[in-house]
């Protein structure tokens, strides 16, 4: 653990509004997690999964909260050690990645069919161009008219740009985890089982890639109901969620079906991780989900790329926010090709932090009542990421540990999935995710209250 990463969890801590005694639980980690960069990804990362683990030990009654940092490095580097029927996938596809410009380079994202289709049709290229052909059309352009014109035309793409340490700067003097009631309401008792401390729990999970799923996959180990919505217009990448899918069902459904509605109506918790314009065009901002909770209110968890206030309707994806915040030239192994984090850890750090502030939400639903809003961007873990300290040269990270013991197998339909196992933990703790299963294989309705999968 760095200091750091101590004073991040601190940080955290105040954040959420919760006792700086509870922070004594926590017991400090025997060396940094080995995830070596030159900026503190080791703290960032130790923070937000400690972060996560100590709200549900206070919830659970736990003694002793204290999170092993290999699991930490092997858990955030998911997409290395998923396996599915032995083979790993490629984490990104040919258009995605660094592109050099006529005058500098992008980073794109095309690992959505739709996605990459925009990019081609934004370059000219045709249907079917391969890397090397979009490689040729953006280097005949420059970076900012290559961005606007592929993000015109619904594709991604943003200029590997420096950092900016007065927007840093500023963006540090907003909340990283912003928690605030939506709308009052009478306390909402609930008592919360030591073994599954989220046991009868509903959770709507409007999420998909990294950050979202990782979220409410730890509200599902600890015992919540989860249940992954995705509109039929827009197929998931199967692998992708079978390697963040534990313990949820998943099911296809249009949002604006009356199916949708009942769901949403009979939910404690709604996960939102689309861009806020297109949540908000379909009835799903956060103000008009609390205005429509019945008596018990309801916890909005709200994840997005820029901030829900600057890029309300900007896509945007991890490494699109390391290349636009500045850490793809800080993490430059020659300081003329751009480089990237050891991880995504920006999106798996939101996913740990919005469990954090979900749960401590959802105890201050049963004691104060009302409705409460808990929000985090990547740009914003970004900024925090960008301010602690750094080192020159980041020395390789000695790791000792067997990655199989970090990780869980499982029989999903007829194939053989492994996927890494979890990272948050405090005494008593479930060790072990539920298996994931098919995308889009459930039907579209809850449990009973005391039944978990």
């Amino acid at each position: 653990m760095t200091e750091s990463g101590r004073a991040l969890l601190e940080h955290v801590w105040r954040t959420l509004g919760r006792d700086h005694g509870e922070l004594s639980l926590v017991e400090r980690a025997p060396h940094p997690v080995p995830l070596p960069a030159r900026t503190d990804v080791a703290g960032l990362s130790w923070a937000s999964v400690t972060a996560a683990s100590l709200t549900a030990a206070r919830l659970a009654g736990a003694a002793r909260v204290r999170c092993d940092p290999e699991a930490i490095a092997i858990s955030y580097a998911s997409e290395r050690h998923f396996r599915l029927d032995g083979e790993r996938p490629d984490a990104f596809a040919p258009l995605s990645g660094f592109f050099r410009t006529a005058d500098g380079w992008v980073r794109t994202h095309g690992n959505y069919p739709h996605h990459a289709e925009a990019l081609r049709r934004a370059l000219g290229v045709s249907a079917d161009a391969g890397r090397d052909r979009v490689e040729a059309a953006l280097a005949a352009t420059s970076a900012v008219g290559a961005a606007s014109a592929i993000t015109k035309a619904g594709g991604l793409c943003v200029v590997v740009a420096p950092e900016d340490p007065a927007a840093d700067s500023a963006l540090r003097r907003t909340p990283l985890i912003d928690t605030r009631m939506l709308r009052g309401g009478p306390a909402h008792p609930f008592t919360f089982d030591p073994r599954a401390p989220l046991r009868g729990i509903r959770v709507l999970d409007l999420t998909r890639v990294i950050a979202g799923p990782v979220a409410t996959r730890t509200l599902a180990l600890w015992g919540a109901d989860v249940l992954r919505v995705d509109p039929p217009t827009l197929p998931e990448i199967g692998w992708q969620h079978l390697d963040s899918g534990h313990g949820k069902r998943t099911a296809v459904v249009d949002a604006r079906s009356d199916t949708f509605a009942e769901l949403l109506a009979a939910a404690d918790v709604v996960v939102l991780g689309y861009r806020p314009r297109a949540l908000d065009d379909l009835g799903l901002a956060p103000e008009r989900l609390a205005a429509d909770a019945g008596p018990g209110g309801i916890v909005v968890g709200r994840l997005s790329a820029w901030g829900s206030d600057s890029g309300a309707d900007r896509r945007g994806f991890d490494s699109l926010v390391q290349a636009a915040s500045g850490i793809a030239w800080i993490e430059s192994a020659d300081t003329s090709t751009p480089g990237a984090l050891p991880a995504q850890a920006l999106d798996h750090s939101a996913g740990y932090l919005l469990a954090a502030g979900i749960t401590s939400a959802l105890a201050r639903r049963a004691h104060e009542g009302g409705s409460w809003l808990v929000e985090t961007s990547l740009r914003r873990i970004a900024a925090q990421l960008l301010g602690m300290p750094r080192t020159a040269r980041p020395e390789p990270a000695a790791s000792h540990a067997d990655p199989g013991a970090h990780l869980q197998t499982f029989a999903v339909a007829a194939s053989e999935v492994t996927t890494t196992a979890p990272a948050v933990a405090y005494d008593g703790a479930p060790g072990r995710y539920a298996a994931p299963r098919t995308w889009g294989s459930d039907s579209p309705e809850w449990l009973p209250r005391e039944r978990t999968i």
